[in-house]
């Protein structure tokens, strides 16, 4: 018996040996490939604080996968993929083209056309500078990339790793999605009766104190949305909030003076983390949809308040990062 278990012990370390020594030759390919997660939608958001007149830089990790170091010195080759974000389009949205993702057009960023990744270093960061002043967020944005073939290296054979489409999401500190639900839409006339409610209202940024959102229940689903475009200027000073609209065929009228408040509340258990509330009280507007019935405009009333709330970790220096979207 004695003899049997020496034996096993033998083979068991030896086993161990072998495992080991396999572990010393490459397991994988050594593929280059973006680090861009995909979320919901399968593209990639970039949270990128607004400024008026400045360059925001974005370091976007291009890394060497395998189970050893990378082994060479390697440029890798980076581009503008045109193809993959028509392909990703007409298989998501069909015939619907106004719901689209746009290329990004080349005023509003800057890459360089390479990155270097030194031997024994598995991953670099390639910066792309975004310049979004005036940009129209009434359009889905997309920057898509791809890394370009080379006899040096192998782009990563699965596309959601060789390609990258990078969803340009602005911010500023109003911008987001609030909390819709005290929120009432009624038919002019009927402001008392039933009220229509949606859930969530996003605004998207116009400029570093400014925010857009869509008149009543309008969305970005919307064929003709850029008609029914509230522009909502946040005064820090005074606190108040003013509401405007540059399409007089919706003939937007707002009916009293509208107010926001900032507060900022510490997380009972985390207290490193930060909870950041914008409220917008005491909302009251008219406009008329004058598009969604053939010969015919409905009137509406808009009452209520909008809450939104920021998460913020404060051990994280990256403004960007910083924020739990």
């Amino acid at each position: 018996m004695k003899k049997i278990a020496a034996l096993l012990s033998i083979l068991f370390v030896f086993g161990c040996i072998a495992c080991n020594k396999e572990w010393v030759a490459e397991q994988f390919e050594h593929y280059v490939s973006f680090k861009a997660p995909l979320n919901e939608d399968n593209v990639t958001p970039l949270y990128i604080r607004y400024k008026p007149n400045g360059t925001v830089n974005y370091q976007l990790p291009v890394i060497v996968s395998g189970t050893t170091n990378n082994d060479k010195d390697l440029v890798v080759q980076v581009g503008v993929d045109s193809d993959t974000l028509k392909a990703f389009n007409e298989a998501n949205f069909q015939n619907r083209t106004d719901l689209y993702y746009r290329e990004l057009v080349s005023q509003y960023f800057k890459m360089p056309d390479n990155v270097s990744i030194p031997k024994d270093v598995n991953t670099n960061n390639i910066t792309i500078g975004f310049s979004l002043n005036n940009i129209d967020l009434a359009d889905k944005w997309i920057l898509p990339l791809t890394i370009k073939p080379s006899s040096e290296y192998t782009p990563n054979p699965r596309r959601n790793f060789s390609k990258a489409l990078l969803r340009i999401v602005p911010f500023n500190n109003f911008s987001g999605t609030y909390s819709g639900t005290a929120l009432k839409v009624y038919l002019k006339g009927e402001e008392s009766g039933a009220a229509i409610v949606k859930s969530e209202v996003d605004a998207y940024v116009v400029d570093e104190n400014s925010v857009f959102l869509y008149a009543g229940t309008v969305d970005e689903n919307k064929m003709d949305r850029k008609n029914y475009k509230i522009y909502v200027h946040f005064n820090e000073q005074t606190r108040e909030v003013t509401l405007t609209s540059d399409n007089p065929l919706m003939k937007f009228k707002v009916n009293q003076k509208i107010y926001f408040s900032v507060e900022d509340v510490k997380d009972a258990v985390q207290p490193y983390l930060v909870h950041r509330y914008v409220t917008v009280n005491n909302i009251d507007y008219n406009f008329t949809d004058y598009t969604s019935a053939a010969n015919s405009s409905i009137d509406y009333t808009v009452r209520g308040s909008l809450i939104m709330e920021r998460r913020i970790n404060t051990q994280i220096p990256d403004e960007d990062q910083a924020i739990q979207w």
